[in-house]
């Protein structure tokens, strides 16, 4: 030491311990994970209602040699390759889905706590590129893998992995321009390609966050110009691996969308989605308004109790969606050193504390004027939900948190004056002193104290965690500053967002979404669709008001289901038969005109033989008499029926006439006479009959996922109507040859077949369908010379 005094010679600087730090992370990960990863709980709610099915369904397909890109099973059939959550273009599901023909819950738990450990792990290394101290990489990655939205929203698959991906791309970003490298231009455009293929807001906030500070690191850039040229290679290179992963999925599903049941959201609509402010608090007091118990406690906004208190608010949001909390470190340094004492401001991080503002501004929705100026961004009003901003959100205060973190252990922080020590404390006292004021004038301090007492010895931990790391981090013991900020990571965020009614629940309580279940009703559906299948039927079942869970358990069992849940369906079919996005309680099964009941033409036509219903049918669907319906069995979920009248899945007719589907659909009234065993109703003049009528046959020979064959005896020719969904997508060829495939009786499809033995081939081919599609658009928008 006294040596490098007289020579004025800085010490070298010890090397950032990055395998010590990841391994610290994974350690931290694997404690906070363990409860999903142990199979004692499983992630909830969507993750299990929707998401769990859909990976089902995509195993078996795989290894059943079928092609995952339509089901039959859902919605009388679904175009699963244009479906955002369909899975298919995720790859850690993609590869779970090719290891295992059966992955059970720890698979798609594991799988989706793992895209959380491989954000944080690249957080880390973005530290590690700034030199920033590891203790903040640490309270980085853990407030980003287990706060705020990622923690208590981890049920919503689709916009977890696109959190995850935006933490890689940022990683891999920041390299390009740091580098001008061409390569990691590259690898930052296909992980941002996947993260858009999520197809959600979280990212496409991620997609403006990360071009706000492409341009920010541009503008403020010692030499702009320079610096300008400099990324141009890496960003076009990122530009094209972002088109090459990205624009067939994103095209599909724009195409999809124009014929789906999903509308645009306005301003007003969007609005009903905002983030109340009363929520920041949960960033303080975690589980403050009783968000992770039964649902009875639950007493912040927009609650009845909040709402009895202070007025109708109009918020359509879940009690898990406006929790923040991060872990008491990282907000209270965020708070304190970065805003009071304007650390937040220094050049190298205020980019990302504006775009951390920015986001809250969103988030907030209509709660602040800015939202109405940021919903004109493009694509936003495709979503719902501003306060689905929180994911970001968290993303970004993890990342100010630990680089505050940093700030404290190297004594690089500012200074604090007395005001502003003042000012600190002044605004925590505030915050616990609102939350007090909340829960007494609402009278919900009794379900408040035990979050409260939390905080406040969270408060000490966190405190006295710091305190002691920074002491030793200033003694060159960085590593152990860094355990010790760990442990307090851990402790706190296993305390305060562990495993919660919101985020998991006995694995048991989904046991009919095993591959290899025992229950009862599925068994039961099994044996009777086996029982009255025949070689032209293929009946369909129905599962309605059961349970949450229930409507996709047909993806898993392969059953042909008429209803399912998804918040995207085809537009047609959910206006033809009142498809809602899920059917889990009773009053959530709504008819249409032209199905008023399941005593209708219409459900004859499908082939819905069989019926589950939570309740007695007639409570669901109050136009049915006596003997409209067939009771067969009363199992321990569901009273099962069967529709005697349900008709075969492929018929031979003879017989063809125009009709205009749109007055059907509207009026809810078939033409005259009108019978589908005899006449098939086309949308169009219907072709010249091939001869006198005279009685044929068809019969499947084969049916798949995106190929059906079948085989047609028709003496004098006639039509072949197969019971499936109409989609523009799929095509027909007649003794290989390629046929007009014509849509039949409203949403069915059809296709004319010579005299004589034919065999029939309805295959789903979506790309070509995709390049007729962009073909009629740009035809559409450059219209021939007159």
């Amino acid at each position: 030491m006294p040596d490098r005094d007289r020579h004025n010679i800085e010490p070298t600087p010890a090397p950032w311990p990055t395998a010590r730090v990841m391994l610290l992370v994974c350690a931290g990960w694997l404690a906070l994970s363990w409860p999903w990863l142990s199979g004692a709980v499983t992630i909830p709610w969507d993750a299990k209602a929707h998401f769990h099915p859909q990976l089902q369904f995509l195993a078996s397909a795989l290894h059943k040699g079928l092609s995952p890109f339509w089901t039959p099973f859902v919605f009388a059939g679904s175009p699963q390759v244009a479906d955002p959550q369909s899975l298919i273009f995720s790859p850690p599901f993609f590869l779970i889905a090719l290891l295992n023909p059966t992955p059970d819950f720890r698979w798609s738990d594991g799988a989706l706590l793992g895209a959380l450990l491989v954000g944080a792990l690249c957080l880390v290394l973005l530290f590690r590129d700034r030199g920033w101290h590891p203790a903040g990489a640490v309270v980085c990655a853990l407030s980003f893998a287990f706060g705020a939205a990622a923690a208590w929203r981890i049920q919503h698959v689709g916009q977890v992995l696109s959190l995850s991906y935006f933490a890689v791309t940022l990683l891999l970003l920041s390299r390009a321009l740091e580098r001008s490298s061409w390569r990691y231009g590259f690898a930052a455009g296909l992980a941002a390609g996947f993260m858009v293929l999520g197809r959600d807001q979280v990212a496409l906030l991620g997609v403006y966050v990360l071009v706000g500070l492409v341009l920010a690191a541009v503008a403020m850039a010692d030499k702009p110009l320079a610096a300008l040229r400099a990324s141009v290679v890496p960003l076009l290179l990122g530009a094209l691996g972002a088109i090459m992963v990205a624009t067939v999925p994103i095209l599909l599903t724009a195409v999809l969308a124009e014929e789906s049941n999903r509308p645009v959201i306005d301003l007003a609509g969007a609005g009903k989605g905002s983030l109340h402010p009363g929520s920041l608090l949960t960033g303080l007091i975690a589980n403050l308004y009783g968000a992770s118990g039964p649902l009875d406690n639950f007493w912040g906004p927009p609650s009845p109790a909040w709402e009895k208190r202070f007025g109708p608010l109009d918020l359509y949001l879940a009690r898990n969606m406006g929790e923040l909390y991060l872990g008491l470190l990282p907000i209270l340094l965020v708070v304190g050193v970065g805003i009071v004492r304007g650390a937040l401001l220094r050049r190298e991080i205020v980019a990302l504390s504006a775009a951390a503002l920015i986001v809250l501004v969103f988030a907030l929705g209509r709660y602040t004027p800015g939202f109405a100026l940021l919903f004109h961004l493009p694509g936003i009003d495709f979503y719902r939900r501003p306060a689905d901003a929180l994911f970001i959100l968290g993303a970004l205060l993890a990342i100010l948190g630990g680089y505050l973190t940093h700030l404290v252990l190297t004594d690089t922080a500012p200074r604090p004056r007395r005001w502003q020590i003042a000012l600190e404390t002044l605004l925590l006292l505030a915050g616990f002193g609102l939350a007090i004021w909340l829960a007494w004038t609402i009278g919900r301090l009794h379900v408040a104290f035990v979050p409260l007492v939390t905080a406040a010895l969270c408060l000490m931990l966190v405190a006295g965690a710091l305190v002691a790391a920074r002491g030793l981090a200033l003694q060159d013991a960085g590593m152990a500053a860094t355990v010790i900020l760990a442990i307090a990571m851990i402790v706190d965020l296993s305390v305060n967002n562990g495993p919660s009614e919101s985020t998991a629940l006995p694995a048991g309580h989904y046991e009919v979404l095993r591959a290899d279940s025992s229950n009862e009703t599925i068994a039961l559906l099994k044996r009777e669709t086996a029982r009255t299948a025949g070689p032209d039927r293929r009946d369909r079942i129905e599962l309605a008001g059961i349970d949450f869970h229930w409507p996709n358990a047909s993806l898993v069992h392969g059953l042909d289901n008429t209803l399912g849940y998804n918040p995207l369906r085809l537009g047609l079919y959910s206006a033809a038969t009142g498809a809602g996005d899920h059917v889990a309680l009773p009053d959530q099964r709504t008819f249409s005109a032209l199905m008023p009941s399941y005593r209708s033409l219409l459900a004859d036509m499908l082939g819905l033989r069989f019926i589950a219903t939570g309740v007695p049918v007639e409570e669901i669907d109050k136009r049915l008499k006596p003997g409209d319906l067939v009771q067969i069995a009363r199992t321990k979920d569901a009273y099962v029926y069967e529709n005697p009248r349900a008709l075969p899945r492929v018929l031979l007719v003879t017989e063809a006439q125009a009709a205009d589907f749109s007055a059907i659909l509207k009026g809810g009234q078939w033409p005259a006479g009108f019978d589908p065993r005899r006449t098939v109703l086309l949308d169009k003049a219907p072709p010249l009959p091939t001869g006198p009528a005279q009685a044929g046959s068809v019969r499947i020979r084969n049916y798949g996922t995106t190929e059906v064959l079948l085989e047609a005896d028709a003496p004098r020719g006639g039509f072949v109507v197969l019971n499936d969904v109409w989609q523009p997508w799929w095509q027909v060829e007649v003794d290989g040859k390629p046929a007009e495939l014509m849509r039949a009786n409203v949403i069915f499809r059809a296709v004319q077949v010579p005299p004589g033995r034919s065999t029939i081939r309805f295959v789903f081919r979506p790309l070509d369908g995709l390049y007729h599609a962009i073909g009629e658009r740009i035809r559409k928008a450059n219209p021939p010379p007159v």
